[in-house]
């Protein structure tokens, strides 16, 4: 084989490599070989990809300006509440079982009251966005970013409750939030929807 022609079937077969490749993967997609399967672990190279592609895409993502205000205890005491109400089925809390939920994702919800290594911007778009195909849902489609950094806030905050902490916690900031909608129904409602009354 000459040079010429060994070089041709080297650039022909690298060429042609993409196109197997892609037509092994149609094969996979179409025949339903893939097992996807919540109760069946993916395999160890799917599952790094896949929590490599989620690390460099929420890295990637997240650029919103953090609040100098994530210490606050009124803003850790709201987020106590949205965490107890969204997020605790999933992610636990402290002194808190799996629930069925938990036991039933794949891949598992991290338990966030054993911490986080992702940084509050990170948090913050993850709460925001969600994740997809994991379960965890875009809370920014319902809630404004002011409500989502406070659940920021107290995630900062849950690996150092403990559980009688985290409940009289949740318990004080349910009842401060109860007394102001009241306030507000006796005022004659929410103070967006009296705009434009006057």
């Amino acid at each position: 084989m000459s040079h010429t022609t060994r070089r041709w079937f080297i650039a022909a077969l690298l060429a042609g490599t993409p196109m197997v490749l892609m037509g092994v993967a149609a094969l996979v997609v179409y025949a339903g070989i893939y097992d996807i399967a919540a109760d069946e672990p993916h395999s160890q190279p799917v599952f790094w990809v896949m929590q490599m592609v989620r690390d460099r895409s929420i890295a990637a993502h997240a650029t919103e300006a953090v609040p100098v205000d994530l210490s606050e205890p009124k803003r850790i005491a709201s987020g106590a509440v949205q965490y107890e109400e969204m997020c605790s089925t999933c992610h636990l809390a402290p002194g808190m079982k799996r629930t069925e939920i938990s036991w039933g994702l794949y891949p598992r919800a991290p338990e966030l009251r054993r911490g986080s290594q992702l940084t509050p911007a990170e948090q913050f778009w993850v709460v925001k966005h969600g994740i997809k195909m994991t379960g965890m849902p875009s809370w920014g489609v319902t809630h404004d970013d002011e409500l989502l950094w406070d659940i920021v806030a107290f995630l900062r905050k849950i690996p150092e409750l403990t559980a009688d902490e985290y409940q009289a916690l949740v318990r004080s900031a349910s009842k401060t939030h109860e007394e102001m909608m009241q306030e507000m129904e006796m005022r004659g409602g929410h103070d967006h929807g009296d705009h434009g009354q006057q």
